[in-house]
């Protein structure tokens, strides 16, 4: 009896635990920031490309000029959606975009989600990866792995704990002059992860949340210039490192 009680405890000590834990991953993944649709769908850019959708829940953005691809990783926590005027922006100029969904808003569950799109567009010759917070340190550590297939990465307020150091890519680091969501001192500390020869843009005004469109993110600084101007610069930098 006492054995058979011992282990209905310990039973129900682990189910417990279990219900809690999954109690608090759900609640963790639920409370995320939305896509602000309303002014997406005002952003220019968006009804000058073609945008359709792609197996997994990614999307495609594309003009019949485009010569270059870019891969995008959403930053943690954040609706892949809210990603849709830079990707189109950037489709305005060139490239064939494809942003990813992410399970539960987080590429740390899935880094390899870029494998197996550039086998779909034989006709583009020089792909860019690149990701926006923790998208760009997930699209990082898939990039290490495949550095021989991609002309280069693109960080937007994120950088790479892989070392990518001895590799011929062109690097772009970008962030706002009042993001207080990078960890300065991690983004310092990982700088010799990145080619010497990296370029880095401060955006004067620029903040951590406007690299999408889904409103303020809580502990980020004030910005001093609009989303839609940082993403004017973001997209003319980009365009700049490709050319």
């Amino acid at each position: 009896m006492k054995r058979n009680r011992k282990l209905m405890i310990a039973l129900a000590s682990v189910f417990v635990f279990l219900a809690t834990s999954a109690g608090a991953f759900w609640a963790y993944v639920g409370d995320y920031y939305h896509a602000d649709m309303e002014a997406i769908q005002s952003y220019e850019s968006i009804q000058a490309v073609h945008i359709e959708s792609m197996n997994a829940g990614a999307m495609i953005f594309s003009t019949e000029n485009a010569t270059k691809g870019l891969i995008f990783y959403p930053g943690g926590k954040v609706e892949y959606e809210a990603y849709q005027p830079l990707m189109a922006a950037c489709a305005e100029r060139g490239f064939v975009c494809v942003l990813l969904e992410m399970p539960f808003n987080l590429a740390v569950f899935d880094s390899n989600a870029a494998d197996g799109i550039l086998e779909q567009f034989p006709q583009i010759e020089d792909w860019y990866i690149g990701g926006h917070s923790l998208g760009g340190a997930m699209a990082a550590s898939y990039l290490s792995k495949c550095s021989d297939d991609y002309e280069g990465l693109i960080l937007l307020g994120s950088y790479s704990t892989e070392d990518l150091s001895g590799t011929d890519l062109d690097v772009l680091s970008i962030y706002g002059s009042e993001d207080l969501i990078l960890n300065k001192e991690k983004y310092d500390e990982n700088r010799s992860n990145l080619p010497e020869d990296f370029t880095e843009v401060v955006i004067e005004g620029g903040c951590h949340s406007y690299f999408g469109m889904y409103g303020a993110q809580d502990g980020d600084g004030i910005p001093m210039i609009s989303v839609e101007e940082q993403l004017r610069i973001t997209v003319d930098e980009i365009v700049k490192m490709a050319e």
